[in-house]
């Protein structure tokens, strides 16, 4: 089997940009086909089971070149098992391997989502949604605008209301947002000021909810980035220490014998 038979193509040009996350879903995307393509099989078929090991050595060797690729450190110099050698205990030990490498991804990711989020009060997403109503208004209400470029701005709007319904607001949905807002030119907005002030309202309530909760909590500005471990520490070959009984032509002296003066 081949890549495309665990991940579209479409799939492939969708995954995240940085490394680690599109490894992660790149992963998940590949064990979800895996598993509904090999749904229905009976390994204690003969022809079933060939069939499975062939797609498990095909998972396996595509997420090992995509780890290799993506630069995922615990996976970089693990071997393709040659087809021969490739048995069941090896494919569930990648998959423990895996598992156990994207459990320290995804809590990694949560702990950093936390620092580039805030959990807002719910008088400050009232606020906010206060402010939202309003610029879409501004939105629809300005004649320069047609309705492609109204569209498309009240769609961004839209994904914003989305991320502020989460428990916590990610800064990245914020920026998205001003940046979608500040690259229209001042003159196709019939009440630019308006449209402005609102965008700097919800920055503000944004920025407020975010100091007030670092404050209580006390939490780093940035966590510190984590590397991943490997589930297993590498094995050390222990060398054998030769004993050193001692080799000095030297003859000893008898405890007893005189001492010169």
């Amino acid at each position: 089997m081949h890549l495309y038979d665990f991940i579209s193509e479409d799939e492939l040009n969708d995954l995240p940009e940085d490394n680690q996350q599109a490894f992660s879903s790149f992963v998940r995307v590949a064990r979800r086909n895996l598993s509904e393509t090999s749904r229905g099989l009976n390994d204690g078929d003969e022809n079933d089971w060939r069939q499975l090991q062939e797609m498990r050595h095909g998972f396996t060797n595509v997420v090992l070149a995509a780890a290799k690729r993506y630069g995922i450190e615990p996976f970089l110099f693990t071997n393709v098992p040659k087809v021969n050698k490739f048995d069941s205990d090896i494919y569930f030990q990648l998959v423990a391997d895996l598992d156990h490498y994207m459990t320290q991804l995804a809590i990694d990711t949560s702990i950093r989502q936390r620092s580039e989020s805030t959990r807002l009060p719910e008088a400050s997403k009232d606020k906010i949604r206060s402010y939202i109503h309003h610029l879409k208004e501004a939105i629809q209400k300005s004649p320069s605008f047609n309705e492609a470029k109204k569209e498309r701005l009240l769609d961004k709007v839209a994904e914003f209301e989305a991320a502020l319904g989460k428990s916590r607001l990610s800064y990245v949905a914020v920026t998205r947002l001003t940046l979608e807002i500040l690259a229209v030119p001042v003159t196709l907005w019939s009440a630019y000021d308006v449209a402005h002030k609102l965008l700097s309202n919800i920055n503000q309530v944004v920025a407020e909810a975010k100091v007030e909760e670092d404050e209580q909590r006390k939490l780093p500005a940035l966590p510190k980035p984590f590397v991943m471990i490997a589930p297993r520490a590498p094995e050390i070959e222990e060398r054998k220490k030769k004993a050193d009984f001692g080799g000095g032509g030297g003859r000893d002296r008898n405890l007893d014998d005189e001492v010169p003066f």
